[in-house]
C-alpha cells in the first residue's frame, strides 16, 4: 500500500493555507464536534457521547408521538415516491432536493414500499402477528426507530462540525502513515472509527456515507469502512455482556473484542467480496496518487493544520451549512428510515419463525468442538442468527450453562458487526455500492476470522 511520506514537490503545486483564515475558524467548530461526537459523558449510569444523550432525551420528550411521527414519515416517503414513480411530474426534476429524495430505483422504490406496509401493520397491529409481535416489526416499530429518529436528527444537523472545518484533514494527515500501511485507507477514516467506537455504530456509517458522497472516499474504501470500522459502542457492548451475565468480565472481554476487530480490520478487506469493490469515487473517478503526500518544506503536523485552515476557509456560511444540515435529515428520515423498517422486519421474522439461521450454524458444530468449547450445538444456533439482529445471540446464549461459550457468544455478536435490524439496513440504504449477498458474505468471513481468536482468548480468561 501506498504511504503518505515527504517528497520533494515543486513549489508552485504546494498550496498554501489562506492568510486570512483565522484558527479559530478550524479549531473552535472542530473542538465542538469532537464534543459531541466522540467525548463520553456519564448519562444515566453509563457513558455515551452528547448527541446520543440529545437524541434520548428527544425520544424522552416525543414519547408515544415519536411512532406516529416516524409512521407519517414513512407515509410520505411512499407516496411521494409513487407520485414520482408513476406521474412523473416535469416540476419535481427542477428541484434537486425533491428529486434527490423522491426519484428512486425501481428496486428502492419496492422496499419503501414494503417498508410502509409493515409500518401500518405494525402501528395498528393488524394482519399475521408474526409481522407485528415485540419481537419482529413491533421491536423495530417501537424499540428501534424512535432512537434513529432522534440520532438522525441531531447527526445529520451536526455532522458538518465534523465534516466542514477541517478537522478530517488534519486527522487524516497525521494517520495516513498508520491507515494506510496497515488498513489501506485514508488516515480521516480513524474519525469514523472513533465516532463509532465511543458512540454509536450508525453515527459512523452517516460519517461515511457522506464523505463518500463528498468523494473523500473510493467505493471501496467507504464500503470497507461502512463494514469493518462501525464498530459496536462501549455502552451496548456492556448491555450484551449483561445479557449473558459476565459483567465482571467486562476487561478481558472487551480487550477480546479490540484483538480479534483489529485482526478482522487487517484481513477480511483483503479478501473477496470487500477485495473487489472498484478504489473509484462516486462519480467514476480515481484517486489523485500524491493526495496524502507531504510536501517536503513541510512537517506532518503543519501540512495537517495547512490542510485544515485550507478546508475551514471553503466552510460554508452558516445558513448554507444550516440548509445542508437539513437536507442531510430529510434524507435520512425518508429514504433510510422505510428500508430499516422493512429490511430489519423480514430479517427479524426469519429468524424467529423460520429455522434457517439454525441450519446455517450447523456447520460451525465441529469448529466450536474443535475450538473445546461446551454446549457446541447450542452455540452454533447464535453464530449465524446475528445477521438479523446483534442482541439475538446474547438472547439465545442466556440459557447456556458454560461461562466460556457465553463469553465466546457474546464476543463474537459484537465482532460481527452487521446485522440488519440496524447496520446492515443503514448501509443499504445509503449510496455505498453494496448488496445483501456481500453483505452477508462479510458477515460469514469476519465471523470465520474471529471466532478462532476470541476462542483462544476465552481459554486464556477461563
Amino acid at each position: 500500500m501506498r504511504d503518505a511520506k515527504s517528497v520533494a514537490v515543486p513549489s508552485s503545486s504546494v498550496t498554501k493555507a489562506p492568510t486570512s483564515v483565522p484558527a479559530w475558524k478550524f479549531i473552535v467548530p472542530s473542538m465542538l464536534g469532537i464534543f459531541l461526537f466522540m467525548l463520553p459523558l456519564p448519562y444515566d449510569g453509563s457513558y455515551t457521547i452528547p448527541v446520543a444523550i440529545l437524541a434520548k432525551a428527544l425520544v424522552a420528550l416525543l414519547g408515544d408521538s415519536a411512532l406516529w411521527l416516524i409512521v407519517g414519515l414513512i407515509s410520505i416517503s411512499a407516496l411521494m415516491s409513487s407520485y414520482a414513480m408513476f406521474a412523473k411530474p416535469s416540476w419535481l426534476g427542477k428541484h434537486a432536493l425533491l428529486s434527490a429524495l423522491f426519484q428512486v430505483s425501481k428496486v428502492w422504490y419496492s422496499v419503501r414500499m414494503l417498508g410502509w406496509l409493515l409500518v401500518l401493520l405494525c402501528a395498528f397491529k393488524v394482519g399475521p402477528e408474526a409481522l407485528w409481535s415485540g419481537d419482529t416489526g413491533g421491536l423495530i416499530l417501537a424499540d428501534l426507530l424512535p432512537t434513529l429518529l432522534s440520532v438522525f436528527i441531531f447527526a445529520g444537523l451536526l455532522l458538518p462540525l465534523l465534516l466542514n472545518f477541517g478537522l478530517l484533514e488534519f486527522v487524516g494527515t497525521l494517520l495516513s502513515k498508520v491507515m494506510r500501511p496497515i488498513f489501506g485507507l485514508p488516515g480521516r477514516s480513524a474519525v469514523d472509527c472513533i465516532a463509532s467506537w465511543l458512540g454509536d455504530g450508525s453515527v459512523g456509517i452517516l460519517l461515511t456515507n457522506k464523505q463518500y458522497e463528498d468523494k473523500h472516499y473510493t467505493q471501496r474504501e467507504g464500503v470497507v469502512i461502512a463494514t469493518t470500522f462501525s464498530a459496536v459502542s462501549i455502552t451496548f457492548s456492556l448491555v450484551v455482556l449483561a445479557q449473558v451475565n459476565l459483567e465482571h468480565m467486562f476487561a478481558p472481554f472487551y480487550l477480546t473484542v479490540c484483538v480479534a476487530g483489529l485482526a478482522a480490520a487487517i484481513i477480511v478487506p483483503r479478501l473477496p467480496p470487500l477485495s473487489g469493490f472498484k478504489d473509484q469515487f462516486v462519480d467514476g473517478s480515481s484517486r489523485q496518487q500524491d493526495d496524502e503526500v507531504i510536501p517536503a518544506e513541510y512537517t506532518t503536523t503543519g501540512w495537517a493544520y495547512n490542510l485544515a485552515i485550507q478546508q475551514a476557509g471553503r466552510a460554508s456560511h452558516p445558513k448554507q451549512l444550516l440548509k445542508q444540515g437539513l437536507h442531510n435529515v430529510l434524507d435520512m428520515l425518508l429514504g433510510v428510515l422505510p428500508v430499516i423498517m422493512a429490511v430489519g422486519t423480514v430479517a427479524l421474522v426469519v429468524a424467529e419463525y423460520t429455522p434457517i439461521f439454525s441450519i446455517l450454524g450447523k456447520p460451525f458444530i465441529p469448529v466450536l468442538e474443535l475450538l473445546q468449547l461446551p454446549e457446541a450445538a447450542k452455540a452454533s444456533e447464535t453464530l449465524v442468527v446475528g445477521f438479523a439482529d446483534m442482541f439475538i445471540p446474547s438472547i439465545l446464549a442466556a440459557s447456556i450453562e458454560a461461562d466460556i461459550t457465553r463469553f465466546v457468544i457474546a464476543a463474537v455478536s459484537v465482532t460481527q458487526l452487521i446485522y440488519l435490524s440496524e447496520v446492515g439496513a443503514l448501509i443499504l440504504g445509503s449510496q455505498l455500492p453494496v448488496k445483501l449477498w456481500q453483505l452477508f458474505a462479510i458477515f460469514l468471513i469476519r465471523t470465520v476470522v474471529t471466532l478462532p481468536i476470541i476462542a483462544a482468548m476465552a481459554h486464556l480468561f477461563f
